[in-house]
């Protein structure tokens, strides 16, 4: 076997790889700082989460944070990360958001968001 033969089978090996990472499955848990109760987070997260087809869910902690996990689509959870850091509800203020526990699944296990009490 050639350098040149084994080196193109790594690269072929990694981006068959690649490919196979970009469309899987993950599973996250996020908790979000700021001013994010009272002023309909979690609603406009449940909202977000629904529209970029995304399970799991969210509630407001006595810390004053809202905490939550998300299921889905990598580059879909990718999309809520961002949103969850940057945009929020209209009268949100976000002074940071903090992602844990983040792994490839292999199937879901929430069947939709849900807003816990």
């Amino acid at each position: 076997m050639t350098a040149g033969f084994l080196r193109i089978c790594i690269i072929v090996a990694l981006a068959a790889n690649f490919v196979r990472m970009a469309g899987s499955l993950v599973s996250l848990d996020f908790e979000v700082f700021g001013l994010v109760q009272g002023v309909c987070f979690r609603a406009y997260t449940q909202k977000q989460a629904v529209k970029l087809g995304l399970v799991g869910w969210c509630q407001n902690t006595s810390r004053d944070t809202v905490v939550g996990s998300l299921q889905g689509d990598r580059n879909k959870v990718n999309e809520m990360k961002d949103w969850l850091q940057n945009t929020g509800s209209p009268h949100s203020r976000i002074d940071k958001a903090v992602f844990t526990n983040e792994q490839l699944i292999e199937k879901l296990t929430f069947n939709k968001f849900d807003i816990r009490k």
